[in-house]
Protein backbone atom coordinates (compact mmCIF):
# COMPACT_ATOMS: atom_id res chain seq x y z
CA UNK A 1 0.00 0.00 0.00
CA UNK A 2 1.05 3.36 -0.80
CA UNK A 3 1.39 5.67 2.74
CA UNK A 4 -0.19 8.45 2.85
CA UNK A 5 1.77 11.87 2.54
CA UNK A 6 1.82 14.35 5.18
CA UNK A 7 4.17 16.56 4.52
CA UNK A 8 4.59 19.19 1.16
CA UNK A 9 8.01 18.79 -0.74
CA UNK A 10 9.46 21.73 -2.64
CA UNK A 11 10.41 20.69 -6.26
CA UNK A 12 14.30 20.56 -6.48
CA UNK A 13 14.87 21.39 -10.30
CA UNK A 14 18.20 20.32 -10.68
CA UNK A 15 17.56 17.05 -9.93
CA UNK A 16 14.34 16.87 -12.22
CA UNK A 17 16.69 18.01 -15.07
CA UNK A 18 18.83 15.10 -14.14
CA UNK A 19 16.22 12.71 -13.79
CA UNK A 20 15.29 13.60 -17.68
CA UNK A 21 18.76 13.63 -18.98
CA UNK A 22 18.95 9.80 -17.85
CA UNK A 23 15.91 8.80 -19.17
CA UNK A 24 13.43 8.49 -16.22
CA UNK A 25 10.85 9.97 -17.96
CA UNK A 26 10.35 7.48 -20.36
CA UNK A 27 7.38 4.58 -19.58
CA UNK A 28 5.78 2.98 -21.74
CA UNK A 29 2.75 2.84 -24.10
CA UNK A 30 -0.62 3.11 -22.99
CA UNK A 31 -1.38 -0.84 -23.73
CA UNK A 32 1.24 -1.71 -21.65
CA UNK A 33 0.28 0.96 -18.62
CA UNK A 34 -1.11 -0.46 -15.26
CA UNK A 35 -4.15 0.91 -14.30
CA UNK A 36 -2.59 2.33 -11.46
CA UNK A 37 0.01 3.97 -13.05
CA UNK A 38 -1.97 6.34 -14.20
CA UNK A 39 -1.92 9.13 -11.57
CA UNK A 40 1.79 9.33 -12.77
CA UNK A 41 1.68 9.67 -16.14
CA UNK A 42 2.12 12.94 -17.99
CA UNK A 43 1.34 12.51 -20.87
CA UNK A 44 2.62 10.53 -24.33
CA UNK A 45 4.85 11.36 -27.06
CA UNK A 46 5.19 9.22 -30.70
CA UNK A 47 2.72 6.84 -28.43
CA UNK A 48 5.44 6.37 -25.79
CA UNK A 49 3.72 7.85 -22.57
CA UNK A 50 5.86 10.51 -20.42
CA UNK A 51 6.01 10.37 -16.06
CA UNK A 52 5.48 13.27 -14.57
CA UNK A 53 9.29 13.98 -12.80
CA UNK A 54 7.58 16.16 -10.59
CA UNK A 55 5.68 13.35 -8.98
CA UNK A 56 8.77 10.82 -9.49
CA UNK A 57 10.97 13.54 -7.85
CA UNK A 58 8.16 13.49 -4.67
CA UNK A 59 8.13 9.89 -4.58
CA UNK A 60 12.25 9.90 -4.12
CA UNK A 61 12.69 12.21 -1.43
CA UNK A 62 9.37 10.19 0.37
CA UNK A 63 11.59 7.02 0.01
CA UNK A 64 14.96 8.72 1.25
CA UNK A 65 13.01 10.00 4.15
CA UNK A 66 11.51 6.35 4.61
CA UNK A 67 14.88 4.79 4.48
CA UNK A 68 16.73 7.70 6.94
CA UNK A 69 14.24 6.57 9.11
CA UNK A 70 14.78 2.86 9.38
CA UNK A 71 18.81 3.73 10.51
CA UNK A 72 17.77 4.01 13.99
CA UNK A 73 19.88 1.33 15.71
CA UNK A 74 23.07 -0.57 14.80
CA UNK A 75 23.26 -3.08 11.96
CA UNK A 76 19.74 -2.07 9.99
CA UNK A 77 19.98 -3.60 6.40
CA UNK A 78 18.69 -2.98 3.20
CA UNK A 79 17.91 -5.57 0.43
CA UNK A 80 18.70 -4.81 -2.94
CA UNK A 81 17.06 -6.75 -5.44
CA UNK A 82 18.07 -6.70 -8.99
CA UNK A 83 18.01 -9.76 -11.64
CA UNK A 84 17.57 -8.43 -15.04
CA UNK A 85 20.18 -7.70 -17.33
CA UNK A 86 19.76 -4.82 -17.73
CA UNK A 87 20.07 -3.64 -14.12
CA UNK A 88 21.70 -6.44 -11.88
CA UNK A 89 25.42 -5.20 -12.21
CA UNK A 90 24.60 -2.07 -11.98
CA UNK A 91 22.97 -2.47 -8.61
CA UNK A 92 25.19 -4.97 -7.21
CA UNK A 93 27.96 -2.35 -8.20
CA UNK A 94 26.20 -0.10 -5.90
CA UNK A 95 25.10 -2.04 -2.80
CA UNK A 96 28.51 -3.48 -2.41
CA UNK A 97 29.98 -0.14 -2.39
CA UNK A 98 27.63 0.34 0.38
CA UNK A 99 27.98 -3.08 2.02
CA UNK A 100 24.48 -3.50 1.66
CA UNK A 101 22.95 -7.47 0.64
CA UNK A 102 21.85 -7.94 -2.60
CA UNK A 103 20.43 -10.92 -5.07
CA UNK A 104 21.68 -10.12 -8.35
CA UNK A 105 20.88 -13.43 -9.64
CA UNK A 106 17.35 -15.24 -10.21
CA UNK A 107 15.51 -14.88 -6.84
CA UNK A 108 15.45 -18.51 -4.55
CA UNK A 109 11.68 -18.65 -3.52
CA UNK A 110 11.57 -18.63 0.52
CA UNK A 111 14.53 -15.92 0.40
CA UNK A 112 12.59 -14.46 3.35
CA UNK A 113 9.35 -16.82 3.60
CA UNK A 114 12.10 -19.49 4.34
CA UNK A 115 14.82 -17.27 5.88
CA UNK A 116 15.68 -19.94 8.92
CA UNK A 117 16.93 -22.18 5.37
CA UNK A 118 18.23 -19.45 3.84
CA UNK A 119 20.40 -19.13 6.90
CA UNK A 120 21.60 -22.54 6.80
CA UNK A 121 22.24 -22.29 3.00
CA UNK A 122 24.46 -19.59 3.77
CA UNK A 123 26.16 -20.83 6.67
CA UNK A 124 26.72 -23.83 4.68
CA UNK A 125 28.03 -21.58 1.63
CA UNK A 126 29.99 -19.62 4.02
CA UNK A 127 31.61 -22.98 6.19
CA UNK A 128 32.99 -24.68 2.42
CA UNK A 129 34.28 -21.25 1.20
CA UNK A 130 35.93 -20.79 4.83
CA UNK A 131 37.47 -24.13 4.46
CA UNK A 132 38.94 -23.82 0.99
CA UNK A 133 40.51 -20.56 1.74
CA UNK A 134 42.73 -22.42 4.53
CA UNK A 135 43.67 -25.70 2.70
CA UNK A 136 40.90 -27.65 4.76
CA UNK A 137 39.70 -29.40 1.57
CA UNK A 138 43.03 -30.85 0.73
CA UNK A 139 41.99 -33.78 3.04
CA UNK A 140 39.00 -35.12 0.40
CA UNK A 141 39.81 -37.27 -2.71
CA UNK A 142 40.21 -35.12 -6.21
CA UNK A 143 36.66 -36.76 -6.75
CA UNK A 144 34.90 -35.26 -3.75
CA UNK A 145 37.00 -31.49 -4.01
CA UNK A 146 35.45 -31.06 -7.63
CA UNK A 147 31.90 -32.17 -5.93
CA UNK A 148 32.40 -29.56 -3.12
CA UNK A 149 33.89 -26.66 -6.06
CA UNK A 150 30.69 -27.52 -7.68
CA UNK A 151 28.68 -26.80 -4.72
CA UNK A 152 30.65 -24.13 -3.54
CA UNK A 153 29.67 -22.56 -7.06
CA UNK A 154 26.17 -22.77 -7.11
CA UNK A 155 25.80 -21.58 -3.43
CA UNK A 156 27.78 -18.58 -4.56
CA UNK A 157 25.53 -17.99 -7.42
CA UNK A 158 22.51 -17.91 -4.96
CA UNK A 159 23.45 -17.01 -1.91
CA UNK A 160 26.90 -15.17 -2.06
CA UNK A 161 24.93 -11.40 -2.01
CA UNK A 162 22.95 -11.97 1.36
CA UNK A 163 25.72 -13.93 2.90
CA UNK A 164 25.89 -10.99 5.47
CA UNK A 165 22.32 -10.82 6.03
CA UNK A 166 22.09 -12.34 9.32
CA UNK A 167 18.57 -11.30 10.14
CA UNK A 168 15.24 -10.32 7.99
CA UNK A 169 15.94 -6.86 6.28
CA UNK A 170 14.28 -3.66 7.49
CA UNK A 171 13.43 -2.65 3.83
CA UNK A 172 13.65 -4.45 0.32
CA UNK A 173 14.90 -2.05 -2.43
CA UNK A 174 13.44 -3.90 -5.99
CA UNK A 175 14.50 -2.55 -9.45
CA UNK A 176 11.27 -3.46 -11.60
CA UNK A 177 8.64 -5.23 -9.13
CA UNK A 178 6.69 -6.59 -11.79
CA UNK A 179 9.69 -8.57 -13.12
CA UNK A 180 10.72 -9.53 -9.14
CA UNK A 181 7.19 -10.34 -8.26
CA UNK A 182 8.17 -13.41 -6.09
CA UNK A 183 10.47 -10.78 -4.05
CA UNK A 184 7.49 -8.50 -3.76
CA UNK A 185 5.32 -11.24 -2.40
CA UNK A 186 8.06 -12.63 -0.06
CA UNK A 187 8.57 -9.43 1.22
CA UNK A 188 3.96 -8.49 1.69
CA UNK A 189 4.11 -12.07 3.20
CA UNK A 190 6.86 -11.03 6.22
CA UNK A 191 5.45 -7.23 6.08
CA UNK A 192 9.06 -5.98 4.57
CA UNK A 193 8.26 -2.61 3.51
CA UNK A 194 9.04 -2.21 -0.62
CA UNK A 195 10.86 0.49 -2.02
CA UNK A 196 10.83 0.19 -5.47
CA UNK A 197 11.90 1.83 -8.99
CA UNK A 198 8.76 0.70 -11.26
CA UNK A 199 8.34 1.47 -14.62
CA UNK A 200 4.42 2.08 -15.85
CA UNK A 201 3.71 -1.77 -16.15
CA UNK A 202 3.53 -2.21 -12.63
CA UNK A 203 0.97 -2.31 -10.05
CA UNK A 204 2.03 0.43 -7.77
CA UNK A 205 -0.77 -1.14 -4.88
CA UNK A 206 1.82 -3.24 -4.11
CA UNK A 207 4.74 -0.92 -2.62
CA UNK A 208 4.67 1.06 0.02
CA UNK A 209 7.33 3.37 -1.35
CA UNK A 210 6.82 3.58 -5.77
CA UNK A 211 9.65 5.67 -7.26
CA UNK A 212 7.71 5.79 -11.06
CA UNK A 213 10.29 5.98 -13.29
CA UNK A 214 11.94 4.25 -16.56
CA UNK A 215 13.24 0.98 -14.83
CA UNK A 216 15.26 -0.65 -17.86
CA UNK A 217 17.45 2.00 -18.84
CA UNK A 218 21.04 1.68 -17.07
CA UNK A 219 21.18 5.83 -16.32
CA UNK A 220 18.19 5.78 -14.57
CA UNK A 221 18.71 2.36 -13.17
CA UNK A 222 22.08 4.18 -11.57
CA UNK A 223 20.42 7.32 -11.09
CA UNK A 224 17.53 5.96 -8.51
CA UNK A 225 19.65 2.77 -6.77
CA UNK A 226 22.44 5.67 -6.26
CA UNK A 227 19.84 8.30 -4.73
CA UNK A 228 18.60 5.60 -2.02
CA UNK A 229 22.38 3.80 -1.60
CA UNK A 230 23.69 7.67 -1.14
CA UNK A 231 21.13 7.74 2.09
CA UNK A 232 22.56 4.23 3.90
CA UNK A 233 25.89 5.64 3.16
CA UNK A 234 25.70 8.84 4.74
CA UNK A 235 23.25 7.52 7.46
CA UNK A 236 23.42 8.70 11.22
CA UNK A 237 26.48 6.27 13.37
CA UNK A 238 24.73 4.68 15.56
CA UNK A 239 25.97 3.05 18.45
CA UNK A 240 24.93 -0.59 20.13
CA UNK A 241 23.52 -0.71 22.87
CA UNK A 242 25.47 -2.40 26.08
CA UNK A 243 23.65 -5.02 27.68
CA UNK A 244 23.11 -4.12 31.28
CA UNK A 245 24.45 -7.10 32.57
CA UNK A 246 27.98 -5.94 31.19
CA UNK A 247 27.32 -2.82 32.58
CA UNK A 248 30.32 -2.37 35.38
CA UNK A 249 28.44 -0.51 38.31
Amino acid sequence: MIKEKTEEINIDKTQIEKMFEVGAHYAYTKTKRHPSTKPFIFGAKNNTEIFDLEKTFVSLEEAKKFVLSLFDKAGTQILFVASKNESKHIVKDIAEGIDMPLVFNRWVGGTLTNFEMTKKRVDRFLKLTDEKEKGELMKYTKKERLQIDKEIAKLDKKFAGISSMKTLPAAIFIVDPRYESVAVKEAQSKNIPIIALANSDCNVKEIDYPIMANDSAGESVNFFTEEIASVCKNKPVVKEETPKSKILN
